[in-house]
């Protein structure tokens, strides 16, 4: 985390250790219940701070859930989209070269330039349909 320009603190490794050690997106309080069920001693406050960060420095994934709560996951470093099941949670990362393109060319239309943008794909896995 000190590449990120961010001092390391116990608490800010336990909270990246975390994540690596999670497989599913979770909320900031998932994650520090986590943390505590771990043993670790991190206030929430710390946990939402340090996620906030990892976010704004692209090595965690973001997502809102349907019902707006943001959820955490560290995911690959290509860009990528998610199917999220609206149920159990379960993610799959997706690539989508249709979207990419209409992106570019609607930025491009535009006049934009330095774009970027995020896709969650909402529904059912086979487990819960």
């Amino acid at each position: 985390m000190a590449s990120l320009g961010i001092r390391t603190t116990r608490q800010r490794t336990a909270v990246a250790e975390a994540l690596t050690e999670l497989d599913d997106f979770r909320s900031t309080q998932e994650i520090h219940e986590y943390l505590k069920g771990r043993g670790d001693s991190v206030g929430l406050a710390t946990v939402y701070r340090t996620l906030q960060t990892l976010s704004a420095a692209g090595d965690v994934d973001v997502i809102l859930r349907e019902d707006g709560e943001a959820v955490y996951r560290m995911c690959s470093d290509a860009h990528h989209h998610h199917l999220v099941c609206r149920e159990c949670g379960f993610t799959v990362e997706v690539e989508g070269p249709a979207v990419e393109r209409w992106a570019d060319s609607v930025s491009h239309t535009h006049g934009f330039t330095t774009v970027s943008h995020t896709l969650e794909i909402f529904g059912l896995c086979p487990n819960c349909s």
